[in-house]
């Protein structure tokens, strides 16, 4: 008899949580229906030249899952694994995330199947600017907005930009420079908008402290992913005076019991694409031993289904606050809760990205400038209201902050279908 059990993907995490919420808010039948599918899954194909003078093919997606409160919107990712059930999964949960922080977006993800490791700067840009030709009229600033994800960045943003502009007419160009988010400041980029995702997920954490009346100052906490996001929390969680202990990547696990220091580590991955291998300021141990540190915080900045039943049962730390995009399945969230242990869900605590997307694009809409204490400003101020509102969800109904956020998000966008109604 065949024993295999099947890997979890990150599309059946989603649903697992949709069909949960949806089930205990007794969403309406019809609304469900439409919720549980994607609008659009944009696949293309395009050729790219790369620097020997070889073609190679490349395949991209784009899944917009729904956009009953606005516009698309959500990052693209450059991975080897990506394919179309993770953009599916990626677009949902950008959809939940959207209405849960009150922007006027819906939710789509995507990107290109791809290590950007195995390619040199300049084939990066045409492989760039090719896949957003390709798209063609399926992002546009009014419609769908894309933004920086795993592996991709301001620069990304920035060739996306200038291909999508270049194809509009002279007079229109200008008018859509806001058709991405996350672009570098001098061509359009918010100040601030780098540090927004790692600054939400530490104002979570700050937040949620408060709440019992706790300081972060000595709380110990470990970070999987050393990228943008898990710099960012860091930096922030470490000026309060919390410490970093542990950190994972795909090449290395490090454990220093009495600190590592965040700007040491940050200068070490500037030259090496990011890995925080080799550092000398922490032991390298074992990747299966990382879960399992004794901490107060495990922040997962990574990738999807991180923590399973596999691992669960080793977390130590008492709040796990979701950096990455799903790093929790089923299974493994059973087994915290199980432990007593908080998730500070994904749609909630990584969302500062989002919102500071949004503060982005209204910049270029509007043909304004903001600066950097006001954008932190609005962020915090956004982001503690947002916070208070599931807060007071999991009080009154003595639930987990997961179903908390899925309520809060799914219901806003049932009474939106109510109001509106659906065409003809």
């Amino acid at each position: 008899m065949n024993n295999i059990v099947e890997k979890k993907t990150m599309y059946d995490t989603v649903m697992q949580q949709f069909n949960k919420t949806a089930d205990a808010i007794k969403l309406d039948s019809e609304i469900r229906k439409i919720l549980e599918a994607t609008t659009n899954e944009i696949v293309v194909h395009f050729p790219v030249k790369l620097d020997d003078g070889k073609i190679k093919i490349f395949t991209g997606y784009r899944v917009q899952h729904n956009n009953v409160l606005g516009p698309y919107k959500g990052g693209l990712r450059y991975h080897p694994s990506l394919d179309i059930n993770d953009a599916k999964a990626l677009a949902m949960w950008m959809t939940w995330k959207t209405s849960l922080v009150g922007l006027p977006y819906g939710g789509a993800k995507g990107g290109i199947q791809l290590d950007p490791r195995d390619y040199s700067l300049s084939e990066l840009e045409r492989i760039s600017r090719r896949f957003t030709y390709a798209l063609g009229d399926n992002i546009g600033p009014e419609y769908d907005i894309p933004a920086p994800d795993v592996n991709t960045n301001e620069q990304t943003m920035a060739w996306i930009a200038d291909t999508y502009m270049s194809t509009k007419s002279a007079s229109e160009r200008s008018r859509s420079k806001h058709v991405v988010t996350g672009k570098p400041v001098g061509s359009g980029g918010l100040e601030g908008r780098d540090r927004a995702t790692g600054f939400g997920v530490f104002l979570n954490i700050k937040l949620w402290y408060q709440s019992k009346n706790e300081s972060l100052k000595g709380k110990t906490f470990i970070v999987q992913g050393f990228g943008n996001v898990g710099y960012w929390v860091s930096h922030f969680l470490s000026g309060e005076g919390a410490v970093l202990i542990g950190v994972q990547d795909a090449h290395a696990t490090l454990y220093h019991k009495e600190g590592i220091d965040v700007v040491d580590l940050h200068n070490h991955c500037k030259p090496r694409k990011g890995s925080i291998k080799g550092f000398n300021g922490a032991k390298e141990i074992s990747a299966a031993d990382f879960f399992g540190l004794d901490c107060n915080i495990l922040i997962p900045a990574a990738m999807g289904n991180q923590i399973t039943s596999d691992n669960a049962y080793k977390i130590k730390a008492n709040l796990v606050a979701e950096g990455a995009n799903g790093p929790t399945d089923a299974e493994g969230e059973a087994i915290l809760l199980n432990k007593d242990i908080i998730i500070i869900p994904d749609i909630l605590c990584n969302s500062g990205g989002v919102i500071g997307s949004y503060f982005e694009w209204l910049q270029n809409r509007n043909g304004e400038i903001w600066h950097l204490e006001e954008v932190m400003s609005k962020l915090e101020k956004k982001m503690t209201e947002v916070f208070r509102k599931v807060e007071s969800i999991v009080k009154e109904g003595n639930i987990d902050w997961r179903s908390a956020a899925f309520i809060l998000a799914i219901t806003r966008i049932e009474t939106a279908y109510k109001q509106r109604g659906i065409f003809p």
